[in-house]
């Protein structure tokens, strides 16, 4: 077992920023330039974190029989997450069905980053090699940026927003 402490603290960092954009969101009324901006910050960051964990994270964890059941089901929620930021984003900002979503997506998240941070990078730690971190290291920092770049607060049109 490696000291994998970098590679997860670095995800965590993102989780605390992603945290506190979920608040300030939260905090937001109506169709403002504020909770425009904060959401597509927080679309922009979550989508290019999800992105780029999955590539060094989760890739390096499919490799590791014990940990892949695990795996499947935190890039699941990423998908299910990715299809709900673009369903807000083809959503009317001003209307309730806005903040309705954007709870239930916020409750999601919570429950996604608590629940990696708490049972899957501890028991993740166990199966990493020296080798295993120093390569999810500098894939994350790299593809994170690269992605950042490519990230699309929604491919929708408001006309397929969801009921």
């Amino acid at each position: 077992m490696a000291d994998a402490t970098t590679i997860f603290e670095r995800l965590k960092q993102d989780h605390e920023r992603q945290r506190t954009l979920l608040e300030k969101i939260e905090q937001t009324h109506g169709e403002s330039e504020e909770r425009a901006r904060l959401f597509e910050q927080f679309t922009v960051d979550a989508k290019s974190h999800a992105a780029a964990e999955e590539q060094a994270l989760y890739s390096t964890m499919m490799r590791k029989p014990p940990t892949t059941g695990e795996t499947r089901h935190s890039v699941a929620e990423h998908h299910e997450i990715e299809e709900a930021l673009n369903d807000i984003a083809a959503t009317d900002m001003s209307s309730s069905a806005w903040l309705t979503k954007f709870k239930q997506l916020k409750h999601d998240y919570l429950h996604h980053i608590d629940e990696e941070e708490d049972d899957h990078f501890p028991d993740f730690a166990r199966y990493l090699d020296e080798e295993d971190v120093e390569h999810m290291e500098h894939v994350f920092e790299r593809r994170k940026d690269a992605e950042e770049e490519d990230a699309e607060v929604t491919p929708e049109s408001r006309d397929e927003a969801k009921e």
